[in-house]
């Protein structure tokens, strides 16, 4: 059975929390990625930056659904959501538009479950951890690299 260690990225390129933004993009795209572990000093793994958080940035700020009543105002959201998205919005360094507690799995977890994950919840990225310290990363590319020699066996 193959497993996460048999296929992940052990060279793992990653960011910093402080990192600014513009770097963070540069990283992205001259490395062709979805997705980038953010890591603290110690190499623990605190975080994950995808495309996906920083297209955000591009989005409308977002004003929350509200109703009055005996003129009364009774917000629909939660005012902690719309702080969040507006400081993601406005992030010019990696830690305020990261996503914190990445999923993440363990180096024995078996490439199926990987699979599952990253099409259950739509990751294209997904660090690999013992324990918080990183150890590598598997892309979607990784995983199709396994049906290409799968199917190459087969044939």
């Amino acid at each position: 059975m193959i497993k996460a260690k048999d296929i992940m990225v052990k060279d793992v390129i990653s960011l910093s929390p402080d990192t600014e933004i513009t770097k963070a993009v540069e990283t992205l795209l001259n490395n062709h990625f979805n997705g980038v572990p953010v890591i603290d000093a110690n190499g623990l793994l605190i975080g994950i930056l995808c495309q996906s958080d920083l297209i955000f940035q591009k989005k409308e700020i977002p004003f929350p659904p509200i109703f009055t009543i005996l003129d009364g105002i009774i917000p629909l959201s939660s005012s902690k959501k719309l702080e969040k998205e507006l400081q993601k919005m406005s992030a010019t360094k990696v830690e305020h538009a990261m996503v914190t507690k990445p999923v993440s799995v363990r180096p024995d977890t078996p490439i199926s479950e990987v699979a599952s994950l990253m099409v259950e919840k739509h990751f294209h990225t997904i660090p690999v951890a013992e324990g918080k310290k990183l150890v590598g990363i598997i892309g979607k590319e990784d995983i199709l690299r396994i049906l290409m020699t799968e199917k190459k066996i087969d044939s």
